[in-house]
């Protein structure tokens, strides 16, 4: 990692060419990142139009390990981010699943992990953050310093402006995780037991530091509980032959693991949680010849991309006398004392397993106007990922899933397809809040609207 002052330079410098980039684009012209990479799922219309350079906005500017804080430049990733926190012992107080996915985007685009039980969501560690507006300006934004940007940034994806630098408080680690998955034959056993560990913050007198879970059937569902130690020991490895969410399985009762605790962060990485069975690289005698550096969620995404690009499962599906098939790859949030209910009617109506649990709970009691859950009350983030076969209606499945969502008082993250009208997208995501928003900060609509980028793909 450079020293600060380098690191400082390297911050300015990449600073002054996005300024510069967006200068340079017509006053006319809408205003895009120019990103090689992404983690949406959503559909987007091609631009010839160059997007503004973030090339120099990648890095960790600075880590305060007596403050516990960390300054970092919006497009740098969580794996280059948690590899500087870890040398002092630290971490975020919330890791994305997914190494490649940006601090800037989990802020702006929402993101959540095991430690959301009790951490909340990435947003609400961000202490303060520089902001480049559709208006051009480069604002430092806190709750003290325009709060209603602050507030309305959250979910926005973009569309209020993109930062450039964000601190964001950090949390003491240790060097393992102890693991232990708790197996459950019923859906309500499982949902009772999360909300018990969760109101207690532990599980058979032991504080719980990370918390999540897997329904395979609905007879079969898994909470994994994670507890950091300084406990030497031998740690399993899923990065290689062995795949993590299929270690989670077992008869009955309990199951005892251990990991480091970067390779905790990362478990989900290598697999793409099971997404990388479509890519055959679970097959055993595939696995063993696939480079592990490639066993990555990122390379699983390229591949994805270009499956969309080219149409090449609908094609296979066509030759083989099958209708095409629609994709559902959706992250929801139901609360807890819904849950089952949601899950029940899933299993019963979609045709995907597994399904990841994430429980969370907002730190922050003001709550955030484009994504409004009630502060206070535990939700769970119910995360699908696959296809299915497509109905006569564009959509149906997804449809039917935004349906169910809403009616148990839940929401929806906006990184996939959604097929909201614009009343009901208005009514779920702060509609009202988030036009004074953008029209304060972004007058001449430089950004592209919020509806417009989730739900009309433009």
């Amino acid at each position: 990692m450079p020293v600060p002052a380098a690191a400082q330079e390297v911050h300015r410098a990449g600073v002054e060419r996005l300024l510069k980039s967006y200068r340079s684009i017509p006053a006319t012209a809408s205003v895009r990142l120019a990103k090689p990479t992404s983690n949406l799922f959503r559909a987007r219309a091609k631009r010839d139009a160059p997007g503004l350079d973030t090339s120099g906005l990648t890095n960790v500017i600075s880590i305060d390990p007596d403050n516990r804080t960390a300054d970092v430049a919006g497009m740098c990733t969580y794996e280059d981010l948690v590899a500087a926190t870890l040398r002092y012992g630290l971490s975020p107080l919330v890791v994305p699943q997914l190494k490649t996915i940006t601090l800037g985007g989990a802020v702006t685009g929402l993101g959540i992990e095991s430690a959301s039980f009790r951490n909340g969501l990435p947003h609400e560690s961000v202490q303060e953050m520089d902001i480049l507006t559709g208006a051009g300006e480069l604002l430092t934004v806190s709750p003290q310093n325009y709060p209603d940007l602050y507030r309305a940034f959250p979910n926005s994806y973009g569309t209020l402006g993109y930062s450039t630098r964000i601190r964001i408080e950090l949390e003491p680690v240790k060097p393992f995780v102890a693991l232990r998955h708790l197996r459950f034959h019923s859906l309500q056993d499982m949902a009772a037991a999360m909300d018990r560990i969760i109101d207690t913050g532990g599980f058979d007198g032991v504080p719980a530091d990370y918390l999540d879970g897997v329904v395979f059937a609905a007879d079969e569902s898994y909470l994994c509980i994670g507890v950091r130690t300084t406990t030497p020991g031998p740690v399993s490895d899923y990065t290689g032959q062995q795949i993590f969410y299929r270690s989670i399985q077992h008869d009955d009762g309990v199951k005892e693991d251990r990991l480091t605790m970067h390779d905790y962060f990362w478990r989900w990485d290598t697999d793409w949680f099971w997404c990388s069975r479509s890519f055959g690289a679970q097959n055993p005698r595939i696995r063993r010849w696939w480079p592990r550096r490639y066993r990555r969620s990122s390379v699983y995404w390229k591949l994805a991309a270009l499956e969309r690009r080219f149409d090449i499962s609908n094609r296979i599906e066509k030759r083989r006398g099958n209708p095409p098939r629609e994709r559902v790859v959706q992250d929801v949030e139901v609360p807890i004392e819904r849950t089952v209910e949601f899950l029940a009617w899933f299993l019963d109506n979609v045709p995907i397993t597994p399904i990841w649990l994430c429980p969370l709970r907002l730190r922050d009691q003001e709550g955030w106007p484009l994504y409004p859950i009630r502060p206070g009350h535990t939700y769970v983030n119910i995360g699908f990922w696959s296809s299915v076969p497509a109905g006569e209606t564009e959509g149906a499945t997804n449809r039917s899933i935004e349906a169910k969502v809403a009616e148990l008082d839940g929401h929806k993250s906006l990184y996939s397809d959604s097929y909201y009208t614009r009343e009901e997208f208005d009514e779920l995501y702060g509609g009202e809040t988030y036009k004074t928003v953008k029209k304060t900060y972004d007058p001449d609509s430089r950004l592209l609207d919020l509806y417009a980028k989730a739900v009309q793909r433009r």
